[in-house]
């Protein structure tokens, strides 16, 4: 099965809060989009990985994802090595996505950097003929996608460009509400986390109300680029 995209998170719950409303968004234009897990953040002070594992197939089931998978990597020590990264190649050799998005360059956990650089490595790994492996008993061919893309997390970085999601926000809330173990519940009798604040959940729609503000719009999403972004005109400019 080919995909359009296919986003990638160190953490279930990663690629909701960064960069849901895009899923969402390109879902609606009839694009074929999965998420690919690296961890069931079993370190996570709150909730269980088992926990995770249902929020997670819930919020797919939102966002109205192709497939999902998980590689059950250790949360907070798995390493940007060649077994990791031939892990990641399998996947994106079975599922040849276009675009691949991923966590952000920097940021406070440090899953989500190591994360970020292991699979942007995989991805440029992923195209070399002699890097041989096999799914299922079956030689896989090489496959390196178009574009890498890192949506922005618990920093507030400057984006190289933005989408605008205007008309998508609630199914991003509502994806990311699935991980309900996670996020604010005046009633939760767990420890609290700099994640489980109300301030928290409400900076996720806010962040989105702000950048779109900028530019124009209700609501956009931020991402950066290993690259130089080009336009074929300038029309495709707004």
């Amino acid at each position: 099965m080919k995909l359009d995209i296919l986003a990638i998170g160190a953490h279930p719950d990663d690629v909701e809060l960064g960069c849901s409303a895009t899923i969402a968004k390109e879902i609606s234009l009839g694009k074929k989009v999965g998420i690919l897990d690296l961890t069931r953040g079993e370190l996570g002070t709150r909730g269980s990985a088992e926990i995770r594992d249902v929020e997670s197939k819930k919020a797919a089931e939102i966002l109205g994802i192709t497939v999902r998978e998980n590689l059950g990597f250790d949360d907070g020590f798995f390493e940007n090595n060649k077994k990791h990264q031939l892990e990641i190649i399998k996947i994106i050799r079975k599922y040849q996505p276009d675009i691949v998005l991923c966590n952000a360059f920097d940021d406070r956990h440090i899953d989500h950097p190591k994360g970020s650089k292991l699979v942007s490595d995989a991805c440029f790994l992923s195209g070399l003929i002699k890097i041989e492996t096999e799914l299922n008993d079956k030689k896989q061919n090489v496959w390196r996608p178009k574009q890498v893309y890192h949506y922005i997390q618990w920093k507030n970085v400057t984006p190289d460009f933005v989408v605008d999601v205007t008309g998508f926000i609630d199914i991003k809330m509502n994806a990311v509400k699935a991980y309900s173990s996670q996020f604010y519940d005046p009633n939760s009798k767990e420890p609290t986390s700099p994640i489980s604040s109300k301030n928290f959940l409400d900076s996720v729609y806010y962040r989105a109300q702000d950048l779109g503000r900028i530019v124009g719009v209700e609501f956009a999403e931020g991402f950066n680029t290993e690259r130089y972004v080009a336009v074929k005109n300038l029309d495709n400019l707004f």
